[in-house]
């Protein structure tokens, strides 16, 4: 079964799903070609072969969902399916809970933007919620694995596909929304109102756990048939926490009055464990388990990760590439530092994607910092250097004299190293765990983890 006509062998069903540039039911007669014997389409051809089964259905991008689930024996019934998402957090959350389970002794899989690991498997991933029919198959062998739970992603874009049609979630998640895909979803209300439709799917044996501390919290909850339960470090909810000491290495947090330290940093991280605390108590792990794993462990790659120089200067890599991320690593760090060094930033953003928050991002990044090298993110097939100057448009006049910019993004991160003295801090943002930069359709390799430590450790 596929929607990719050439993945089509002998005894197949091809799915004609409409796409945002390609439309499946162009590729029926190749299809048909290549071995399909069952045709689902929203359009019967003119042209009809023998022997072909042809399915007429209102929406083929509905169908896959359903059809998945059925021909996969509906797996995500028989497992423990978390579903998270919201702007930020997500990867944190699900990745957090992966290790707090697994490390408990359940078995368990994750699907997130960064990795699909499951059994002895971890396959890089492209899309943060994968297709209905890719979904489906790993939920199955998660299932023939005999693993407990599931922890995984839900994006905007997944949830408007309907890639997720079909899943039976045990759990649902919302972290925050701010600024972010609007390039797809057209404006806020539309990128608001499309997480909530996971929210409403939810069954009523299942739990929804929401962030009070985001205006559009409990606003998720409203339509649900699932469990309500609350989150929150600013006021009354099911589960609070309180961030009590911050360093680079860590924080002593309290959770439902128990104290505990934690590698994680930041207010934003906080919020991340407290909904991992939260998730594990609703599935009935004890407190003091829960507590156990937290102090254990560690920081999702590319979220938040340090490491320092011989000239004792502390460089952290983090995904953030939206204005609210951003706002909240470089608040974290200028609540720890002393002030008596210098904040080095370098920033940039995507190309063919959401513009209105590029001068956003630039604000953000020259107010907080004390420097800032403006650069390349993954430019796709826009000019970067157009980006770069979308960018300076938000920059006040009262900080634009801290900025450089600085195209190339190796270039950028070496141009850091060289501005940086000791016991400076610098902020590499935008890419985090990312393993490519995406040029004019071309992959090329780039790691900002990688190229910093070769640069600022001087290793090859």
């Amino acid at each position: 079964m596929s929607f990719n006509s050439r993945a089509i062998q002998n005894d197949s069903l091809f799915i004609a799903k409409r796409g945002l540039r390609l439309d499946g039911h162009d590729f029926i007669s190749q299809a048909i070609e290549k071995g399909a014997i069952a045709i689902v389409c929203e359009k019967i051809p003119k042209d009809l072969v023998e022997n072909i089964v042809y399915i007429l259905v209102r929406n083929t991008a509905k169908a896959i969902g359903i059809l998945a689930s059925n021909f996969y024996d509906n797996p995500s019934e028989k497992i423990n399916l978390v579903g998270v998402t919201g702007t930020n957090g997500k990867t944190s959350i699900v990745s957090l809970l992966y290790e707090l389970f697994t490390n408990q002794g359940y078995g368990c899989g994750l699907l997130s933007t960064v990795k699909i690991q499951y059994g002895n498997k971890i396959i890089k991933n492209s899309h943060t919620t994968p297709d209905a029919l890719a979904l489906n198959e790993h939920l199955h062998n998660m299932v023939k694995l005999g693993l407990n739970h599931c922890f995984m992603e839900v994006s905007s874009h997944g949830i408007d596909q309907y890639r997720t049609l079909g899943l039976s979630f045990s759990a649902g998640v919302f972290t925050n929304l701010t600024h972010d895909h609007l390039d797809y979803h057209g404006n806020f209300k539309n990128y608001r109102d499309t997480k909530k439709l996971f929210f409403d799917a939810l069954p009523h044996n299942a739990f929804a756990l929401t962030n009070l501390d985001d205006k559009n919290g409990a606003f998720m909850l409203q339509n649900t048939n699932a469990k309500k339960y609350t989150y929150s470090l600013k006021q009354n909810a099911d589960f609070v926490a309180k961030l009590l000491e911050s360093q680079f290495s860590g924080m002593l947090i309290k959770i439902k009055n128990k104290e505990v330290w934690t590698n994680l940093v930041g207010d934003f991280n906080l919020q991340n464990l407290l909904a991992v605390y939260a998730v594990a108590e609703l599935f009935n792990l004890s407190q003091l388990d829960i507590l156990k794993q937290i102090s254990c462990l560690s920081n999702v790659e590319g979220r938040f990760q340090t490491f320092q120089t011989p000239k004792n200067v502390t460089v952290i890599i983090d995904y953030a590439h939206t204005p609210d991320a951003l706002e909240n690593v470089l608040g974290t760090i200028n609540a720890i530092r002393t002030r008596n060094e210098t904040l080095i930033t370098l920033l940039g953003c995507g190309g063919n994607r959401d513009q209105e928050k590029r001068p956003l991002m630039g604000h953000t990044a020259a107010k907080y910092s004390d420097k800032v090298i403006f650069t390349s993110d993954n430019p796709r097939e826009e000019d970067p250097g157009q980006i770069i100057s979308q960018m300076v448009l938000g920059v006040s006049e009262e900080h634009f004299k801290k900025i450089l910019r600085i195209t190339l993004r190796e270039e950028a991160i070496a141009m850091a190293a060289e501005l940086a003295s000791n016991g400076d801090i610098v902020l590499i943002a935008g890419k985090g765990h990312e393993s490519h930069q995406e040029i004019n359709g071309h992959f090329y390799p780039f790691s900002d983890i990688q190229v910093a430590k070769k640069i600022f450790l001087k290793t090859e």
